[in-house]
């Protein structure tokens, strides 16, 4: 049971496109605003639980997550675009121009194979092994999917807690600019590993 919860928090509290853009809206200022964002990744990783939990690997072919792989890189380099072109105003930095919701950290997650990644093993390979179904598997679900939602948010924290130290409205600018930069990055690497790999080989 315990290895579980390792492997859980060793995936889903590394960086990754969902933990990076909780961390640019803590450094602006969306602390408060960005809770329905952790209940969307939260939602998400329940979803993939059971999904997977129920339906196991047979419904994960290669094919599947090279589409999901596309469409998560996508949306990643959308989500880049708008915080790269972000304005700065240190006396709107309340209400910044991209307000992450619900939504975003629902489809986010959903299409982010890092997910994907973090869930199949655990619900294919781990529940099994430790008995883990009926009942008890929505429970660990549930249980795991609050761990999820916690990652961007233990980010937006460590954000917030820096940004409310920085006047200049400079480094935010630049510091959106790295993180569009990143999140390019990883949806580079990400299509890289999960399409290009695939296809090619």
């Amino acid at each position: 049971m315990l290895a579980i919860i390792a492997y859980a928090l060793g995936v889903m509290y590394s960086p990754g496109p969902v933990n990076f853009l909780g961390l640019n809206a803590g450094m602006n200022g969306q602390t408060r605003t960005s809770l329905g964002y952790c209940l969307g990744v939260g939602t998400a990783m329940l979803l993939l639980f059971l999904l997977f939990g129920w339906a196991g690997a047979t419904w994960v072919n290669g094919h599947l997550l090279i589409a999901v792989s596309v469409a998560g890189c996508t949306y990643i380099i959308y989500l880049a675009v708008h915080i790269a072109k972000a304005r700065v105003d240190l006396e709107s930095i309340a209400q910044p121009p991209l307000t992450l919701r619900y939504r975003d950290g629902l489809v986010l997650q959903l299409l982010n194979p890092k997910g994907i990644v973090a869930t199949l093993p655990i619900a294919t390979l781990q529940f099994p092994a430790a008995g883990i179904q009926g009942a008890s598997l929505v429970v660990w679900s549930l249980g795991l999917a609050l761990l999820a939602a916690g990652a961007p948010g233990s980010y937006i924290w460590a954000g917030s807690l820096v940004g409310s130290r920085i006047r200049n409205p400079a480094f935010f600018k630049r510091f959106n600019q790295l993180m569009a930069l990143l999140l390019v990055g990883v949806a580079f690497s990400i299509g890289y590993e999960h399409v290009w790999v695939p296809l090619t080989a």
